[in-house]
């Protein structure tokens, strides 16, 4: 069992092999500072290589999931000039990075504002759930910036055309338009509602392998870039080692057995 980090922006509560995190700055509608860059980070590199921690579950406390990166630190770096400006930035791709390749199943619970680095932290989980007055954006260019480390995860997600219609403009949107353009899977209507559709997701994850899920997870981030002969090689290999490993005997056995593999909850 992974041994958590003490935080003092987040929340963090494990329960049935689930992880919720919570961003906990609710006085400024969870804006990521380099302390909550660095905790997100530290519980990440916890649990990598844990795989009784299935699923993480993010969201953010006071109604909203969070508005992007952190004023105050900003200014504060302006005092160190150019070079603390770019590791500031730098550190909130690394985190985005980290999370894309989370070899757990990411879960976000977007309400309120989900703006710039919000906004990018949705774009790099696995599935995305919202609620439907929450407030989507790209400001950054709004304030003579760019949304220098989260652009390529948006494209991933959202595809270039709206990328960059959403990027220039700084246009707001809700849940709704989120599911429209593929950044969010489901959109409910109240609190109650969002947390039914996220107990159902967490039930379909419970019932999957965690280590066929980590795998499959790589494979699929992968073909977005790998060319497909030495991409399928690979996958073959992987395979063939699931096949004959502890969670592909379980679950065939499983199958044939007519029950439930060990791992379904």
């Amino acid at each position: 069992m992974s041994r958590l980090p003490l935080c003092e922006t987040l929340l963090l509560e494990l329960h049935n092999g689930v992880l919720h995190i919570t961003l906990n700055r609710p006085q400024s509608r969870n804006a990521m500072s380099l302390q909550m860059v660095s905790e997100l980070r530290a519980v990440l590199a916890a649990v990598r290589d844990d795989r009784t921690v299935r699923a993480l579950v993010i969201g953010g406390a006071g109604g909203h999931f969070s508005a992007g990166g952190d004023i105050k630190d900003m200014a504060d770096a302006r005092a160190q000039g150019a070079t603390a400006y770019r590791e500031l930035n730098r550190a909130f791709g690394a985190l985005l990075e980290e999370t894309q390749h989370a070899p757990q199943v990411v879960i976000t619970v977007l309400q309120g504002a989900v703006l710039g680095g919000g906004f990018g932290l949705a774009c790099v989980s696995d599935v995305a759930l919202a609620d439907h007055q929450a407030q989507f954006g790209l400001p950054e260019t709004s304030l003579g910036l760019l949304p220098a480390q989260i652009a390529p995860f948006v494209v991933q997600r959202i595809g270039l055309t709206q990328a960059r219609r959403l990027a220039l403009t700084a246009a707001r949107f809700d849940g709704a338009q989120a599911r429209r353009m593929g950044l969010v899977h489901f959109v409910e209507q109240d609190p109650q509602a969002l947390a039914e559709r996220l107990d159902e997701v967490l039930a379909h994850v419970l019932c999957c392998a965690p280590g066929a899920n980590a795998a499959t997870k790589q494979l699929l981030l992968k073909s977005a870039v790998q060319p497909s002969g030495e991409l399928l090689d690979e996958a073959a290999q992987w395979f063939s080692e699931a096949v004959v490993g502890a969670e592909g005997v379980e679950g065939t056995m499983a199958f044939v057995q007519k029950r439930k593999p060990g791992w379904a909850l």
